[in-house]
């Protein structure tokens, strides 16, 4: 039977998704060291020539409120990213009225790296005229476990993130979560066997990719995954890219082939018994770190554990975006006011 989402977690959570890395060793945590770094690069709107502009926001959402909230031990940060929408269909309708109008004029055609120039000059042109999106992500880190959680789904939104928080704070390195047995692996036998690892149950969705050329996909969505139909499609080679699970009766989530936790529920006992009266903010970290902490040690260890890599080897992929951050590719909020 399926639990019920309490209703203070629709307004509440501040984590709908999860993304989770490991934090380098050799990182000395300091809650005052944090504070004062993440202050050199806090949020600051686009610039009207910048389509991008990312920096932190006070935690708490309060106006001069801190940058870092410590609440039971866990560190919580908020990231805002601003980007410009453009569409590309606006530009490219753009580029071709002003190659036409060459080609009337001097009766040639652009070469393309006219072109090319072409394209930068009318983005530029239309840019401040363009709107602003803006989001903002939840920060988690567990100084203790030294985890690194953000609240997001997409990998591109999870290297922006990573990359400010190498750039803004000194010494920062994370690296990815290596485990013995892979995810999609392990996702696989658990559907062939219709059961997952104790404290974990299997839900009602999931989809399978095949590895070839032709990545076919199925999903099932809302049904039984103990199918002899499931199993032939594994027999036949493909591998599951997410399926749904749910932990200890407590947090339903939908599990990735590169071990991200989507569509996160927090369902009705975890907040069973708590006080009205209790400040929202802190009671909500202190559940839901609580909570989404032992889920991922008990997905790692589902997994067969961390697998020991060589520090090289997990700190190549890991750090290249943070790297590329540091030479200046990317524009925090306080590197946007200075611009602007």
């Amino acid at each position: 039977m399926r639990w019920a989402i309490h209703k203070r977690d629709r307004g509440m959570s501040m984590f709908k998704n999860l993304m989770v890395c490991r934090i380098d060793s050799a990182w000395a945590m300091s809650l005052d060291k944090v504070e004062a770094d993440a202050a050199k690069a806090t949020f600051a709107a686009c610039a009207p020539t910048q389509p991008k502009s990312m920096g932190f926001s006070p935690a708490r959402g309060l106006q001069h409120g801190r940058l870092v909230e410590s609440i039971g031990g866990q560190w919580i940060m908020k990231v805002t990213i601003e980007q410009r929408v453009l569409p590309a269909s606006v530009v490219k309708r753009r580029l071709e009225d002003r190659v036409a109008e060459i080609k009337e004029k001097t009766g040639r055609v652009p070469s393309k790296k006219e072109k090319a120039l072409l394209k930068d000059e009318i983005t530029r042109e239309l840019l401040p005229k363009a709107f602003c999106k803006q989001q903002e992500l939840s920060v988690w880190i567990d100084p203790h476990k030294r985890l690194l959680g953000v609240d997001t789904g997409s990998k591109s939104k999870f290297d922006d993130v990573t990359t400010l928080l190498a750039t803004a704070l000194e010494s920062f390195k994370v690296m990815r979560y290596q485990t013995a047995i892979a995810p999609a692996t392990g996702m696989a036998e658990w559907l062939r066997e219709s059961v997952a690892p104790a404290p974990f149950t299997l839900d009602q969705d999931c989809e399978l990719k095949a590895v070839d050329e032709a990545k076919s996909a199925v999903k099932y969505s809302r049904h039984n995954l103990d199918l002899d139909e499931i199993k032939q499609h594994l027999q036949a080679g493909k591998m599951p890219t997410k399926v749904a699970m749910t932990w200890s009766s407590r947090v339903s989530f939908m599990l990735s082939d590169d071990m991200q936790l989507k569509k996160l529920q927090f369902l009705d006992v975890v907040f069973a018994g708590q006080e009205a009266e209790v400040d929202a903010f802190d009671a909500n970290v202190a559940i839901v770190t609580g909570e989404l902490s032992k889920l991922v040690d008990d997905l790692l260890d589902g997994l067969g554990g961390i697998r020991e890599v060589a520090v090289d080897e997990d700190h190549d992929d890991s750090t290249e975006a943070a790297s590329e951050g540091r030479s200046g590719t990317r524009q925090t909020g306080a590197e946007a006011r200075m611009a602007a």
